[in-house]
């Protein structure tokens, strides 16, 4: 009966060993590299497109912010509002 357990422990663990190493040897295959290194080209493209889009959120909510502080967001006269300025002197004869 012994026998038997260490005869049933020994194939379990050459079972198990080697399923692990010919699931470590096809990662090393180049289609699984390859597969890999898409994968994680992907993932980078995809985290510099996000990226991307917050600084870009960034700048807008700035630029809000200036226009908000200086006042170029302010609406225009109306054209009675806006009278130009009357000349006067001698330069004023002149145009």
């Amino acid at each position: 009966m012994r026998r038997l357990f260490w005869l049933a422990m020994g194939i379990t663990i050459g079972a198990l060993v080697v399923r692990k190493l010919s699931q470590a040897a096809d990662k090393l295959t180049p289609q699984s590299m390859a597969a890999n290194l898409a994968d994680g080209l992907r993932e980078l493209a995809a985290a510099i497109g996000d990226f991307g889009a917050e600084v870009r959120a960034g700048m807008a909510e700035r630029e809000a912010e200036l226009r908000a502080g200086t006042g170029l967001d302010a609406p225009l006269p109306d054209r009675s509002q806006a009278a130009l300025p009357i000349r006067r002197g001698a330069h004023a004869a002149d145009s």
